[in-house]
């Protein structure tokens, strides 16, 4: 039986064919005749049920949408390739990194993590930074944000805070309420959303921010040796950032700046790039640390951790089609090649199952057979579903079996892990400390104008609180991250309200 056309086939064919005079047809191939007209009962009468075209341009059209993500909804993405400079190979077995000079192609998907399809790009939200290589393995996706950390430790706790950041469920509008209710009475959101708040919440574009792989995750070098990592993906553009005031009036003139940047400097040949590193930690070190290594709302300092240098991503290409090459793009931290490999961040285990569920959910069964999302060869035992692409013909669909097909690889994957303990909740949200990298974060990595700029803009959405409980409780967080911080934002709200009293007096 011949197989179906592959993409880059039609793409090809289309080149071929494009100064032909070519005839519309329908999705069998069948040539359309009146293609911009129903077949009616004369010129008043009712349509005909015969009209298949017509039938399928409208049934296709009620079905050209498919679910938006429940998170990062709202992005863009551009292709490109990741080429190593620095040989780390004595700590992994990864072929990306097999030789310096080697190039991987790669894809890079920026978005807002809440907003949906049709938000602003420049609201204050933390930024996606998702990169899949498309590598001689197989697909390796590193799915973070720009910010090292995370909001929460727990996946437990994913769905309620993403639901306590989106519109109120009775009024569908964004509510303050809520969304200060959930960080004030989680106090690991704390250090999260003093970066959140800070200058680099509004980035100038998706060009001038960093990416980080923000869990922590595993290399494993030719002996099965394990050394823990963190992937950072830092802009040779230059970190730069939007005020408040500017971002607002983007949002309201071109509420898609930030993809359009992307999409105009690729177009203009100013391909942007990131220079990419990792921070290392052997196992006999993580069992000392004064703060859990595998705690994503914590960061690794670079003083005890430096950045080492790997290797550059640069992005030169734009999508053909931004429904084929970017809706339909899909990253799972599941996705790991040999030489690299998980930890005991609890949060990225929780994401290896939710990741491939929701594209499942989503795109179909068959999502990893979209063109996008394919590795350059699969062999395996999957079959059939919704929307099969490459069903491996005749080939054995079981395993062990006597007549061909795939066999077991050996593996580098690390020593079986041995772990003790009672089975059982163990909520770390009072017992982990929430307070000291933040603390660190507001005195030491801040300047004092930028303190000032991060009190006003948490200010700036503190004031629509109507619930004092929830104020009580959030002033009580930034306060045990610091005195000065609690003390002054209770005097800058104090101002603000005193202020509105005398203007409605006058």
């Amino acid at each position: 039986m011949k197989s179906s056309p592959s993409a880059n086939q039609l793409l090809e064919w289309h080149k071929k064919n494009k100064d032909k005079e070519a005839c519309i047809t329908t999705a069998e191939g069948i040539p359309v005749v009146g293609a911009t007209s129903s077949i009616t009962v004369g010129k008043h009468g009712p349509i005909v049920l015969y009209d298949w075209n017509l039938l399928e341009k409208l049934g296709h059209f009620a079905r050209e949408r498919i679910p938006e993500r429940v998170a990062h909804a709202k992005g863009s993405a551009a292709f490109g390739y990741f080429e190593v400079t620095n040989d780390i190979t004595k700590y992994t077995t990864s072929k990306v990194f097999e030789k310096i000079g080697k190039k991987t192609p790669v894809a890079l998907r920026f978005s807002r993590v809440v907003g949906s399809l049709g938000a602003a790009d420049t609201d204050l939200d933390p930024r996606g930074f998702a990169i899949k290589f498309y590598t001689d393995e197989g697909i390796w996706d590193i799915v973070g944000n720009n910010t090292p950390i995370f909001f929460i430790r727990d996946p437990a706790l994913f769905p309620s805070f993403i639901r306590s950041q989106r519109p109120n469920p009775a009024t569908n509008l964004r509510d303050w309420n809520q969304y200060w209710d959930f960080i004030s009475l989680r106090h690991e959101c704390a250090h999260q959303t003093l970066i959140l708040f800070s200058d680099r919440g509004l980035p100038k574009s998706y060009r001038h921010m960093h990416g980080f792989g923000s869990h922590t995750f595993s290399f494993v070098d030719e002996n099965k040796k394990l050394t823990y990592c963190k992937f950072h993906i830092k802009t040779n553009q230059g970190i730069k950032n939007l005020s408040p005031s500017k971002a607002k009036q983007i949002a309201g003139e071109d509420p898609n700046y930030y993809g359009r940047d992307l999409y105009d400097a690729i177009e203009k040949k100013d391909f942007p790039s990131w220079t990419f590193y990792v921070q290392l930690m052997k196992p006999e070190e993580a069992k000392f640390k004064n703060f859990d290594p595998f705690d994503i709302t914590k960061v690794w300092p670079h003083k005890e951790n430096p950045l080492i240098k790997v290797g550059k991503i640069v992005l030169n290409k734009n999508p053909s089609n931004y429904f084929a090459e970017v809706e339909q793009l899909a990253f799972s931290p599941s996705n790991i090649t040999q030489g690299i490999w998980i930890s005991p961040d609890r949060f990225l285990q929780g994401r290896l199952f939710a990741y491939p569920d929701a594209h499942r959910h989503r795109l179909g069964v068959n999502y990893t057979q979209l063109p996008v999302n394919s590795p350059f060869k699969a062999s395996n035992y999957l079959r059939d579903g919704i929307a099969t692409i490459e069903n491996q013909g005749g080939a054995p669909n079981y395993y062990p079996n006597s007549f061909g097909g795939p066999v077991e690889c050996p593996t580098n994957y690390p020593a079986p892990l041995q772990v003790s303990g009672e089975v059982g909740h163990y909520d770390t949200g009072k017992t982990e400390d929430n307070y000291t990298q933040a603390r660190i974060f507001y005195n030491k990595v801040l300047d004092g104008p930028a303190r000032s700029r991060l009190e006003d803009n948490l200010v700036s959405t503190i004031k629509y609180v109507t619930s004092e409980k929830v104020k009580m409780n959030l002033l009580q967080m930034f306060t045990l991250v610091d005195t000065d911080l609690g003390n002054n934002l209770k005097d800058k709200l104090r101002a603000l309200n005193t202020t509105h009293e005398d203007g409605l007096r006058n």
